[in-house]
């Protein structure tokens, strides 16, 4: 999930700024991709791909780029996101694991999201139906192509960018020296996670205001979606603990609908749900080379500690990781992923063991 999911897009604007001395300003550019093939074999002649840069790629005397840092978002979210205290205010500043003054951190948006092209730009339902894999790929080639990076130090995200996260170790096994992905498992989408995501895909699909994806005005549906999102986004324990009424959580609840609806679409909330159809790093795993480490959270209503997918995933791994952060009040259910005080020893200790 995305900043939305916990914070929304106004909290992300109104924060940005207080540690923003502490490193670069983000460069904000476009990558057009020429006659991009999606893997349901539909194209686009022009496919745009925003993203984020802070910092400056390096090369060693061989050409090889090493310092670069690739970071992707969770679901209907976008690479603005980590732009916050909690995120780039304590990894990118000087001294810190993501030192921007070391590493060159790529954020792009993906296919579907945030300034990229996506299907509210105007195509609707028709835009291109897109995939995980798609979105990788596009991932891929903006580094390559798009920013001339043929390594990466790093590869790490958090929800969808998790699950993208492991799709890269087994696409592009000598790509990077670490994997990080965090807030996902290694398995089809499936369980309680597929069927929240169905439920919300139902009720915009047979929402007699969708109009087939040609709608003047938003569905109700996509309230329906915004709450939906709201309750899987955080723990039982934390949500009791803010809204302790009735009255307090409905206040809650509605206050996050009508921030979502300024600023969310109903088409864009479609695709990117359905866009996890494909997401199946399963029999990739033993193709992964470089160290990676996962990093889930226990009161993650979405990937459940329970299950034991990722403790029994993980072996498959060559040099695999898990960690598993335990319930407390600093955790966030599923948007733990972007509390880097929880998990940036984690990350220093991976950072240390794949250094090359």
């Amino acid at each position: 999930m995305n900043s939305r999911f916990f914070a929304l897009s106004l909290l992300i604007v109104a924060t940005a700024g207080l540690r923003a001395a502490d490193y670069p300003p983000p460069t904000e550019g476009d990558y057009v991709l020429r006659d991009f093939k999606f893997t349901s074999g539909e194209t686009m002649p022009e496919l745009k791909v925003h993203y984020r840069t802070i910092g400056k790629a390096a090369k060693d005397e061989k050409g090889v780029v090493r310092n670069a840092v690739l970071i992707t978002h969770g679901t209907t979210g976008s690479g603005a996101q980590f732009i916050r205290p909690e995120f780039a205010g304590e990894l990118f500043g000087a001294g810190q694991p993501l030192d921007a003054t070391k590493f060159f951190i790529v954020l792009p948006d993906g296919i579907g999201h945030g300034k990229s092209s996506k299907p509210s730009d105007g195509l609707h339902a028709k835009f291109p139906r897109y995939g995980y894999v798609d979105m990788v790929e596009a991932q891929y080639r903006l580094l390559t192509d798009g920013l001339g990076m043929n390594h990466a130090r790093l590869v790490m995200g958090t929800s969808m960018g998790g699950m993208h996260t492991w799709l890269w170790g087994a696409a592009h096994p000598d790509f990077m020296d670490a994997l990080m992905p965090l807030a996902s498992l290694p398995t089809q989408i499936s369980g309680r996670n597929r069927a929240w995501r169905r439920m919300i895909i139902d009720a915009i699909r047979n929402d007699s205001e969708w109009r087939r994806g040609d709608y003047s005005a938003q569905p109700q549906s996509l309230r329906t979606a915004a709450q939906m999102l709201w309750f899987m986004s955080s723990n039982p324990i934390l949500r009791q603990k803010d809204s302790p009424t009735l009255a307090k959580t409905d206040e809650a609840l509605d206050k996050f609908v009508a921030d979502y609806l300024k600023t969310g679409d109903a088409n864009d909330m479609l695709y990117a749900l359905e866009a996890s159809r494909d997401y199946d790093p399963g029999p990739g795993l033993e193709k992964i080379r470089a160290p990676l480490l996962a990093l889930n959270s226990a009161d993650d209503l979405i990937n459940p500690p329970e299950l034991g997918i990722l403790e029994r995933e993980i072996k498959r791994v060559a040099k695999g990781r898990a960690v598993v952060l335990p319930l407390s009040d600093k955790t966030r259910g599923h948007g733990s992923h972007t509390i880097a005080t929880l998990w940036k020893g984690d990350l220093e200790v991976l950072l240390k063991q794949s250094e090359k």
